[in-house]
C-alpha cells in the first residue's frame, strides 16, 4: 500500500487477496485516484514492478470512487473482498 501511495495519481489504496483457482489468492490493489492527476493503470503497474518483488505486485488493479471505512476511519478490507470476490 505504501508503494502505491507513492504514485502521484493515487490518493488512497488498499491491498487485498481475492480468490484464485491456481494460487488460492491473488494480490489485488484497490485504488482511489486523485482528482488532479489522470490515472494510467500501465504506469501504476510499472511503478509497482520497479519497487516490489514480482510476487508482491498486484495482479489486478481496481479503481473505485472511495474505500469503505468504519467510524474510526479504518479501511474495511473485508467489504472490498466481499464486493469484488465474484
Amino acid at each position: 500500500e505504501r508503494i502505491l501511495l507513492e504514485h502521484i495519481s493515487i490518493a488512497e489504496a488498499a491491498v487485498i487477496g481475492l480468490p484464485d483457482d491456481t494460487w488460492g489468492e491473488r494480490v489485488t490493489a484497490v485504488i482511489v485516484p486523485t482528482q488532479t492527476e489522470p490515472i494510467d493503470l500501465d504506469q501504476v503497474r510499472a511503478h509497482c514492478q520497479e519497487r516490489l518483488a514480482r510476487y508482491k505486485c498486484p495482479r489486478e488493479i481496481l479503481v473505485v470512487d472511495e474505500l469503505p471505512r468504519n467510524p474510526m476511519g479504518k479501511v474495511q478490507k473485508f467489504k472490498l473482498v466481499a464486493e469484488h470476490a465474484s
